[in-house]
């Protein structure tokens, strides 16, 4: 059987997502990205078509710099 990639394939081959495990590989780094912008969507997409977790423990938390960006328009 082929080794599953991510999420979306274990999905479609048990119809559920019970059996996947996230795969944490050197590549798997936080982000300084601000919670709820574009980049990080971006970088959670990413990890998911990976098959890493979504989300790492030191990822910022952050959403002043998009509240702040906002605010201005």
């Amino acid at each position: 059987m082929a080794r599953i990639r991510n999420v979306f394939e274990i999905i479609e081959l048990y119809g559920h997502d019970e059996n996947f495990e996230p795969q944490c590989t050197p590549e798997f780094i936080p982000t300084a990205a601000p919670a709820g912008s574009k980049q990080k969507i971006d970088i959670l997409a990413d990890r998911i078509q990976r098959g890493m977790p979504l989300w790492h423990p030191e990822d910022s938390t952050e959403s002043s710099a998009l509240v702040g960006a906002g605010a201005e328009d």
